[in-house]
C-alpha cells in the first residue's frame, strides 16, 4: 500500500463503510452486491487482456464471448433481479459496452411495457431464451430527437393482413442502433404507421432481420456496421435498410393502438403512454452520470493524493498535489456533484416505479411531471458529468492522456448520453414546456404540485412587490435548506422571465413556433434553474436521513459545496434577482474556499466509499493501493509496438530512406 494513502485512509473522520451503505441502500446490499462481484472476480473465464491492445474487429469478439458467457453464468447462478444483473455486467465490463446491451434494455422492456398480451406470450420467451436476439431501431440517418421527422415507413396491406415497410430515402436508413450492426437478429423499428390511405404517426413494429441459424439478412433488409467511432470500439451500432419488407399485422405492438384485419385504426387512450421506454432509460442515465463521475472523481482524488509535485515552500519536500487549492477547487465540487448526483439517480428510479404502477392502475396524473422531470434531469446531469470527466482528467496532468489511467474510455463512453435518448438541448426544452404550462396554470389561479409546486408562490409575490427587497436577509450560506430556498428563487424568477418573454414574442403577431424559438435561449436556462433546484432539494432531503454524525458531518459540508459552488458560478442570477447581496456572494466564495480545507481530510474516504474495485476501475492512476508508477511501466511494456525490438518499418521506409539521403 502507498504511504500517502494509507495515512488518507488513517485520517479520516468518518467510516467509509457507512456511507457505502447509504450509497447502496442498506449494508445488506453492500454485502450481497460484493458477493455478486465476487463471482466475477474469481471467475477465470471472465479474465481478458486490456481492450486497448486490441483492434476493433477483437475487440468486437472479446465483447460478445463475454456478453453471452454472463447471460450463460447469470443463469447457472440464478441471478435474476435487475439491481443484481447490473452489478454483475458491470464488474464484468468497467468502462467498456456491450453488443447486447440494447437487448436486455430498451428492446426487452419495450416488449414488457408496449406488447398485449398474446403478443408476450409469443415473443418474451424467445427474448429471453436469446433465441430472438434484439435492438431498438428508431434513429435515423436524418433525424434522431425530432420522433415526428422519422421516414420509415409501415403501410398496412389488409388483402394479405401485413404491415410493407420501406426506407423510402438514404436519411430514412436507420442509423446508429447498438448491436444493429452484427449482433441483432430482430429489431423493434419504429415507423410512421399508413393505413386507409392515412398517417396515424410513429408506431413500433417488431422486424425480424437475420436468418435464425445462419444469421444471413433477411431478403430485403440491408443490415451492417456504421464503422468507428469515438468510442464505442466495442459496439457494432449499425444502419438498417428496408424495402418493401413485408411482417404480420400480429408484429405491431399493441398493448396501446392497434390496427383490426380490415385496418381500422384504433388509438390509444393517451399518447403519452409509449413514453415509458424512454423514461426508464433517461432515469437510468441520471444513475449512470452520477457513477461515470464518481469513477473520474475516485481516479483523479487518489492519484492526486499519491502524485508529488513542484514546492509549496523552497527547500521543503514536494506536497501532495491534492494539497494544492487550485487542485481541490477542480475536484472537490465534482465530488459534491457525483454524490448529488447519487441520490437523484435514486430518486429518480424510485419516483419511475412508483408512477409506473399509477401508470397501471389508470392513473396518469404524475405522467406529464416525470416525462419533464427525467428530460430535464438526464441533460442536466449527463452535461455536468461529461464535462466533470474531462476536468478529472486534466486535473491528472500528462499521465491522464494515457489509456492507461481509465479517464479517455470514462470519457468516451459516457459522452454519447448527452445524444442518445434524446438530445440535451432539445431534453432541456421539453422540460420547459412543462415548466411554461405549470407557470400558465398558476396565473390562471390554479395550484400545480410535485417539483413545481414552487412556482403557485409566484401570485403572492405580484401582489406583494416589497417583499422582494427583503429577500437576501432570509438566506443563510451555511443552512442547506436555506440555500434550497435560494435556488427555489431563482428557478421561479428563470421561469417567470421566459413565461414573459415568449408572452411578449407572440404579442408581437409572431406564430406560437417562432415565439417559442426567439424565446428559447431563456427556455433552456429555465430548465436548467428547475433541475439545478431540484439536484440541491434533493441532496439537502438526503442528509436527514443519515443518522451517523461523523458520516452527516462530511456529508453536509459536501451539500453546502455542491449549492455555493453553483451560486459562486451563476451570481449573477442571485444577484439580480435579489435573492443575495453583494456583502453575501462574497461570504460565498470565502465559504466554499473553507470548505475546500473541510473536506480535504476526507477526500479519500470520501471516493473509497463509492467501493469501486479496480477491475471496474480499470486505471492505473486509481489503483486501490496506489502503487501507480511500477504497474504503468508494466503496462507500457504489453503494447503490441513493443512485442518486437525493431519494428518492420523501420526496415520498410526508415532504413531506405537513410541509405538514399
Amino acid at each position: 500500500m502507498n504511504q500517502d494513502l494509507r495515512r488518507e485512509r488513517d485520517s479520516a473522520s468518518f467510516n467509509p463503510e457507512l456511507l457505502t451503505h447509504i450509497l447502496d441502500g442498506g449494508a445488506e446490499r453492500t454485502r450481497r452486491r460484493r458477493e455478486i462481484e465476487a463471482l466475477v472476480l474469481n471467475d477465470p473465464d471472465f479474465q481478458h487482456e486490456d481492450l486497448n491492445f486490441l483492434s476493433r474487429s477483437q475487440r468486437y469478439e472479446e465483447a460478445i464471448r463475454k456478453s453471452a458467457l454472463m447471460v450463460v453464468k447469470l443463469r447457472e447462478n440464478g441471478i435474476a433481479d435487475p439491481d443484481e444483473i447490473y452489478w454483475f455486467k458491470r464488474i464484468c465490463l468497467g468502462s467498456f459496452v456491450e453488443p447486447l446491451g440494447l437487448h436486455f434494455s430498451m428492446f426487452t422492456n419495450t416488449l414488457q411495457n408496449q406488447c398485449t398480451v398474446a403478443q408476450q406470450d409469443k415473443w418474451l420467451p424467445l427474448t429471453y431464451g436469446l433465441q430472438i436476439i434484439g435492438t431498438y431501431a428508431q434513429t435515423e440517418m436524418g433525424h434522431g430527437t425530432h420522433l415526428r421527422g422519422l421516414e420509415t415507413t409501415a403501410t398496412y396491406d389488409p388483402a394479405t393482413q401485413e404491415f410493407i415497410l420501406n426506407s423510402p430515402t438514404v436519411t430514412s436508413i436507420k442509423w446508429w442502433p447498438g448491436g444493429l450492426g452484427k449482433t441483432s437478429n430482430h429489431a423493434i423499428v419504429l415507423a410512421q404507421l399508413y393505413t386507409q390511405g392515412q398517417c396515424k404517426g410513429l408506431h413500433a413494429f417488431i422486424v425480424p432481420i437475420r436468418q435464425f441459424g445462419t444469421h444471413e439478412p433477411l431478403p430485403g433488409i440491408t443490415v451492417g456496421d456504421i464503422g468507428p467511432k469515438f468510442g464505442y470500439d466495442e459496439m457494432d451500432n449499425g444502419y438498417l435498410k428496408m424495402d418493401n419488407f413485408r411482417i404480420p399485422r400480429e408484429n405491431m405492438l399493441m398493448k396501446y393502438a392497434k390496427v383490426e384485419p380490415d385496418g381500422t385504426y384504433v388509438k390509444p387512450v393517451s399518447d403519452k403512454l409509449t413514453y415509458g421506454t424512454m423514461v426508464f432509460i433517461r432515469s437510468h442515465i441520471v444513475g449512470d452520470s452520477a457513477r461515470s463521475l464518481s469513477r473520474a472523481c475516485t481516479i483523479a482524488i487518489r492519484y492526486s493524493s499519491v502524485r508529488h509535485q513542484s514546492e509549496l515552500k523552497p527547500g521543503d519536500p514536494e506536497p501532495q498535489i491534492l494539497d494544492y487549492q487550485t487542485q481541490q477547487y477542480k475536484l472537490f465540487p465534482l465530488l459534491a456533484t457525483a454524490y448529488a448526483f447519487h441520490f437523484v439517480g435514486a430518486y429518480m428510479k424510485t419516483t419511475y416505479h412508483r408512477i409506473t404502477g399509477d401508470i397501471n392502475q389508470g392513473d396518469l396524473s404524475e405522467l406529464p411531471e416525470l416525462h419533464a422531470l427525467s428530460a430535464g434531469l438526464k441533460a442536466f446531469t449527463s452535461w455536468t458529468a461529461n464535462a466533470g470527466i474531462e476536468e478529472c482528467r486534466m486535473a491528472c496532468g500528462g499521465h491522464g492522456y494515457s489509456r492507461c489511467s481509465g479517464l479517455p474510455d470514462i470519457y468516451v463512453t459516457f459522452t454519447p448520453s448527452c445524444t442518445y435518448e434524446g438530445e440535451n438541448t432539445v431534453m432541456m426544452l421539453q422540460t420547459a414546456r412543462f415548466l411554461i404550462k405549470s407557470y400558465t396554470q398558476v396565473s390562471s389561479g390554479k395550484l400545480v404540485s410535485g417539483m413545481v409546486a414552487y412556482l403557485n408562490d409566484l401570485s403572492g409575490q405580484r401582489i406583494q412587490p416589497q417583499q422582494v427587497a427583503a429577500r437576501p436577509t432570509t438566506v443563510h450560506i451555511n443552512d442547506p435548506a436555506s440555500l434550497v430556498e435560494a435556488y427555489k428563487l431563482r428557478a421561479s424568477r428563470f421561469v417567470e422571465v421566459a413565461a414573459k418573454n415568449l408572452q411578449a414574442e407572440l404579442s408581437h403577431r409572431k406564430s406560437q413556433e417562432d415565439a417559442w424559438n426567439r424565446t428559447s435561449v431563456d427556455l433552456v436556462r429555465a430548465s436548467e434553474a428547475h433541475c439545478h433546484y431540484v439536484v440541491v432539494k434533493l441532496f439537502t432531503t438526503q442528509l436527514s436521513e443519515i443518522n451517523d454524525a461523523a458520516v452527516h458531518a462530511v456529508m453536509k459540508n459536501l451539500c453546502l459545496l455542491y449549492a455555493l459552488y453553483g451560486i459562486s458560478k451563476h451570481t449573477g442570477d442571485f444577484l439580480q434577482a435579489g435573492i443575495l447581496t453583494d456583502a453575501q456572494v462574497t461570504q460565498v466564495y470565502q465559504r466554499v474556499k473553507e470548505l475546500l480545507a473541510a473536506i480535504r481530510p476526507n477526500a479519500v474516504a470520501l471516493v473509497d466509499a463509492f467501493d469501486f474495485h479496480d477491475n471496474h476501475l480499470g486505471s492505473v492512476l486509481g489503483r486501490y493501493d496506489g502503487n501507480i508508477y511500477e504497474n504503468m511501466f508494466e503496462w507500457a511494456k504489453k503494447s503490441p509496438l513493443n512485442k518486437t525490438e525493431v519494428h518492420e518499418a523501420f526496415h520498410k521506409h526508415l532504413k531506405p530512406m537513410q541509405a538514399k539521403l
